[in-house]
């Protein structure tokens, strides 16, 4: 299974994501890849915001080799499944993809803790520590559910 971790600027939210999926379905004997991406392009080539990095570590994952990459329209050929972790995000990756986007293989993370209610990560890029530690509890949640569904 190859998945792909979708954000605006993939230095805070999908590296995150990417890294607790990646560390979950490791545990759960899972052979998955799981990748992020970023659909603005503004920090390709970065290393994960600190905060990211730090919450992360907290919680024994490290993502700080990470760096940061721009969504493309052949992620939707080469990805099982694609997270986004917010609507605005989704509607960049639609708009981005063209052609080669595919509803059945583009959710909103949240979706699969709370079906249907289209909710979005908040993305802490502005905000203090608190906030990347309640973005971490969210992705968290909604990556045990992930790997319990399978």
């Amino acid at each position: 299974m190859k998945i792909l971790m979708v954000c605006l600027g993939n230095i805070c939210r999908s590296p995150l994501a990417e890294g607790i999926l990646q560390h979950k379905a490791f545990k759960a004997g899972l052979n998955w890849s799981v990748e992020s991406a970023g659909t603005n392009g503004y920090h390709t080539g970065e290393a994960p915001h600190h905060l990211s990095i730090k919450v992360a570590k907290m919680n024994g994952i490290d993502i700080s080799m990470h760096r940061s990459r721009k969504f493309t329209e052949a992620d939707f050929e080469q990805y099982d499944i694609i997270y986004a972790m917010a609507a605005d995000v989704l509607e960049d990756m639609r708009r981005i993809a063209k052609n080669k986007f595919d509803g059945q293989k583009a959710i909103l993370i949240l979706n699969e803790i709370y079906p249907g209610q289209n909710k979005d990560v908040p993305d802490p890029w502005y905000g203090p520590e608190a906030g990347y530690h309640d973005v971490f509890a969210l992705i968290e949640k909604a990556c045990d559910k992930i790997v319990s569904s399978q």
